[in-house]
């Protein structure tokens, strides 16, 4: 079992930044990707970037050159740097864990960000 818990989420302007961070704990062996996923009201999940235990990133292209994701594997945490955020980001941000054996999915409870015009 892994445990993910959010923080960083609210609400900020046009422009602005944020910092997301999420931290794994429980019961598991490694991890082996972990990342963001976001979702707004009527719409699917979708990926926003992804980081694996080697260094290798997806990221979205709608959030490409504004967002950085990176890792502290040793602590099982990751980050999501925002920056130069749009009103279109305003959404609930979900972390998310892929672990080494079985690659099982986990998914934190989401925090929400909010990005006024």
């Amino acid at each position: 079992q892994v445990h993910l818990v959010e923080s960083g989420g609210g609400l900020v302007q046009a422009g602005g930044s944020l910092r997301l961070s999420c931290s794994a704990s429980g019961s598991f062996f490694s991890i082996n990707a972990m990342g963001w996923y976001r979702q707004t009201p009527g719409k699917q999940r979708e990926l926003v970037a992804t980081i694996t235990r080697r260094g290798n990133t997806n990221i979205a292209d709608s959030v490409k050159g504004r967002f950085t994701i990176s890792r502290e594997t040793d602590k099982n945490t990751v980050y999501l740097e925002m920056n130069s955020l749009k009103p279109e980001d305003t959404a609930v941000y979900y972390c998310y864990a892929r672990t080494t054996w079985r690659a099982v999915d986990y998914w934190g409870n989401g925090t929400l960000v909010t990005v006024s015009s």
